[in-house]
């Protein structure tokens, strides 16, 4: 019974993320750039001396992940790019693989994106897997990072995390209202296989010593950085956003009391002003 009623919690949760992300668009500038040998889409808005890379989750996009942010940030202040990491989003093809390197690669991907775009020095929002390629950037490039916020995240897999992304590995068990925004980006064959490529993906870090997908990185981390973690979030434990405030220097923690995974989405207004306030600091 106990496990049921996780189940059903972890669908509802994914249910409210792929509704809210079917309702994120409006009208920014977009293009693309040659990255790495991929044509890595972006979203661009705003014309604010502090730039800042948005960076989403798991199958993610800045359409899909970020709207709320590109719509309302203040761009007298801010210049806010948000990226499609390769075979997500609009940055297709290539099809989306999982190497055991594949934050590493999204975080020089991302990196690398940005400053083909002109930018010098930036700030990185990370959401769920976005947040891991957000703490490998700022380690491996402190001198091109001003701060940054990541929310939904960690920096290793452990058992109890597997149970998680293997409750939610069959879609076909979420119901058709949960499916369609992904499947209308994707295609159902795309997405089905590529969320299963995900799991697998994701669940491989739990064979390595500690689960450890960045951890000895986290001690090189020198900007600014706020965590913010969703109190009712079932996707990410707290002792995730725990380990990260033991262990990134200059680092503060954040906890909304109603936050659950997309709490980014869910509360935009009072995340935005989070953002904001701490990013003018």
């Amino acid at each position: 019974m106990a496990t049921l009623f996780c189940k059903r919690r972890l669908f509802n949760v994914i249910r409210r993320i792929v509704q809210n992300r079917s309702l994120c668009s409006m009208s920014v500038s977009s293009g693309r750039k040659s990255v790495n040998g991929v044509d890595l889409f972006y979203q661009q808005t705003g014309k604010g001396d502090h730039s800042v890379l948005l960076l989403p989750g798991a199958l993610g996009s800045g359409q899909t992940d970020f709207a709320p942010q590109l719509d309302k940030l203040d761009k007298r202040r801010f210049t806010v790019v948000a990226w499609d990491p390769r075979g997500y989003g609009h940055s297709r093809p290539p099809v989306r693989d999982f190497p055991i390197d594949f934050f590493h690669r999204d975080a020089k991907d991302a990196v690398d994106l940005m400053q083909a775009l002109g930018f010098s020095r930036f700030s990185l929002l990370g959401w769920s897997d976005g947040g891991i390629t957000a703490l490998i950037a700022a380690a491996l490039n402190p001198a091109l990072i001003r701060k940054m916020v990541v929310w939904g995240s960690n920096a290793y897999v452990s058992e109890q995390d597997v149970q998680i992304y293997n409750a939610i590995r069959d879609t076909s068990l979420w119901s058709e209202r949960m499916r369609q925004p992904m499947e209308k980006m994707y295609g159902a064959q795309y997405f089905r296989e590529t969320w299963e490529r995900w799991v697998d993906g994701i669940c491989q870090f739990k064979s390595r010593p500690e689960g450890n997908i960045c951890k000895e990185l986290l001690e090189l981390i020198d900007c600014p950085t706020l965590i913010v973690h969703g109190a009712k979030d079932p996707m990410v434990p707290s002792f995730h956003p725990e380990y990260l405030l033991q262990n990134i220097r200059s680092s503060r923690m954040h906890v909304m009391p109603e936050g659950k995974h997309n709490l980014h989405l869910r509360f935009a207004t009072e995340f935005n002003s989070l953002v904001e306030a701490f990013l003018s600091e």
